[in-house]
């Protein structure tokens, strides 16, 4: 019977080594894909398909000039109203990120199924609102969706703030990072300084595979690098980026981007790579 208990003990010992074995050849279990942005004590986690519309969102607002309020107010819709999600159902005809209807005059159902369209078509509504920058939000976003849920947008509004703080740039760098895994595919840099361009009305420049954001001195310029520099780990997983650096800090897919923003050497402006 002691025999019999010391076998049984030396099987347990030996599987016990095969899976330290395992566990060290393996190394820690990565961490899932998706994206987060903290801001001061405020930490919101996003998936990867979350994190793309988000990031479009903010860009369209910068790209129009509007304040962080407005992308807040727009975030927290979409929060309510979709999950943050180009959905292609709703409640009766209700279809996007903002459930927006063709039948009360939104656009037609591929208009309103293309983010771009429809983010700039709740901007639109946003900004014809007198004294939106300086209403609750739920009562900005309100009178523009006209929803039978009024409060609703409301318990969206912390999460909605500190989001566009960081895709804005408007609480510094570094505060959104993503978990991207290495892609077998490789990215354009092409395609990159073409969506660069739709997302935020700029002009990059490309050379020898690298997509360079030149932006002004001072604080607008930081706040506009900034954006861009999150708004393409956002996109990283879709575009096959593999690395971005902005201002003397850099972003890497794979296990590096589980460390988020490293220290490296550089200056002002936005790099991105797709190699």
């Amino acid at each position: 019977m002691r025999g019999a208990a010391l076998v049984g003990l030396a099987g347990m010992g030996l599987f016990g080594a095969i899976g330290v074995a395992v566990w060290v050849g393996l190394g820690p279990i990565p961490d899932p894909p998706g994206c987060t942005a903290t801001v001061g004590d405020r930490t919101v986690t996003l998936s990867t398909e979350q994190s793309e519309i988000a990031a479009l969102i903010a860009a369209i607002g910068v790209q129009r000039g509007l304040p962080a309020r407005a992308v807040s107010i727009a975030l927290a819709t979409a929060y309510q109203e979709s999950k943050i999600a180009n959905l292609t159902i709703g409640d009766r005809d209700s279809l996007g990120i903002f459930q927006q209807r063709p039948s009360q005059g939104w656009g037609t159902e591929e208009q309103i199924l293309t983010p771009y369209y429809s983010i700039n078509a709740f901007y639109d509504a946003l900004v014809e609102i007198d004294g939106y920058e300086s209403m609750r939000i739920t009562e900005a976003a309100q009178a523009v969706q006209r929803s039978g849920f009024p409060e609703a947008y409301e318990e969206h509004a912390p999460d909605a703030r500190a989001l566009a703080s960081a895709l804005t740039g408007y609480s510094g760098g570094g505060q959104f990072s993503c978990v991207v895994r290495d892609s077998d595919e490789r990215g354009s840099a092409d395609n990159v300084r073409r969506d660069l361009k739709v997302a935020f009305g700029i002009e990059p420049t490309v050379a020898d595979g690298e997509v360079t954001v030149a932006v002004p001195a001072g604080e607008q310029g930081e706040r506009l690098q900034w954006a861009v520099a999150a708004y393409a780990v956002a996109q990283a997983d879709r575009l096959h980026i593999s690395q971005v650096t902005a201002d003397g800090s850099r972003w890497q897919t794979g296990r590096a981007s589980e460390e988020g923003w490293q220290p490296v050497q550089g200056g002002t402006g936005v790099v991105i790579r797709t190699d």
